[in-house]
């Protein structure tokens, strides 16, 4: 019996007897190992050069018909909401109808009779539209302004009728306006958002470029998305941030803190300052976790050991 017990308390002695492996350790290693994750994810990557960068480094001189057109690009600046414009149901109004202060609104500069360049760039406008969860005229607003001083309402009506068709949903009819106007409002409006366009008697057409230009609720400009085809995901953040978080879900608004617009790419991409605040947080939470987890074994080692009888 005696030669039982004295092996049960070698046997005692020897667990007891065992390394511990300490917190820190394990803390060392994952706090490296999340340093390392963390350096990968904030590395730049290459970026295509994009077509507007390809366009400027073109030696060759622009037509006469295309100095002077061109976009400069205005943020911030406040429209002329007290301009008079006739909606395209022959209704006279004001820019100013159309921000009620809650929802931003999308101002495209186009007009009816154009060749080509405006009907390519409000199909691309609609099919990013329609690859949007959101609703015209619920979330936000579009008022598309003719740059035609000569177009009518009823031109302007088949326009939206058209464009309102291919949108398909015929609830957001009253979320569209199609204005038309005087050529000195037109032209305040244009210059107030820095859109430069120019009219060519021979032919006939007006000369512009392309842009969707987002605008908060009270009419400032937020943001613009050149090009004639619009990235749905691109559309709805400048949306969410133009509305100065009045509209977007709490997702929104926490991948912008993380993401900002990337003019070269033409999207948001990961903004590294808003990533290294979130991972600092995740870090600090995760580093707590594990030091309440080895604390937590470590005092029950300790409790475990102390309970025990002695030999």
């Amino acid at each position: 019996m005696r030669g039982d017990r004295g092996e049960r308390g070698e046997g005692r002695g020897k667990r007891e007897e065992r390394p511990v492996q300490r917190p820190s350790f394990f803390v060392h290693r994952f706090f490296v190992y999340f340093l390392f994750f963390l350096t990968c994810l904030l590395s730049p990557l290459p970026s295509p050069l994009s077509p507007l960068t390809a366009l400027a480094q073109r030696k060759e001189p622009l037509p006469p018909e295309l100095s002077g057109v061109g976009i400069t690009e205005l943020p911030g600046a406040r429209l002329p909401l007290e301009l008079p414009f006739v909606d395209s149901d022959g209704s006279k109004t004001t820019l100013g109808q159309f921000f009620d202060g809650l929802h931003p609104v999308i101002l495209t500069l186009n007009y009816s009779d154009c060749p080509m360049l405006c009907s390519v760039q409000i199909n691309g406008l609609v099919e990013a539209l329609r690859a949007m969860p959101w609703n015209l005229g619920q979330q936000f607003q579009v008022v598309t302004m003719s740059i035609d001083p000569l177009e009518t309402p009823a031109r302007a009506a088949l326009t939206k009728e058209k464009y309102l068709k291919l949108y398909n949903r015929p609830q957001s009819a009253a979320g569209w306006h199609f204005l038309t106007g005087r050529e000195e409002n037109i032209k305040k409006l244009a210059a107030a958002v820095g859109f430069r366009y120019k009219y060519i008697p021979a032919s006939r057409q007006f000369v512009h470029a392309a842009a969707l230009i987002l605008c908060t609720p009270d009419g400032r400009v937020s943001r613009y998305l050149g090009g004639v085809l619009y990235n749905p995901q691109t559309l709805r953040l400048s949306l969410v941030e133009a509305s100065q978080g009045k509209v977007g879900s709490t997702l929104d608004q926490f991948f912008l803190s993380c993401f900002h617009y990337d003019e070269k790419a033409g999207r948001y991409g990961p903004f590294a300052l808003g990533i290294m605040r979130v991972g600092g947080g995740l870090t600090v939470l995760v580093l707590g976790g594990v030091l309440a987890f080895f604390w937590i074994c470590e005092g029950r080692q300790k409790t475990t050991g102390s309970g025990e009888p002695s030999p």
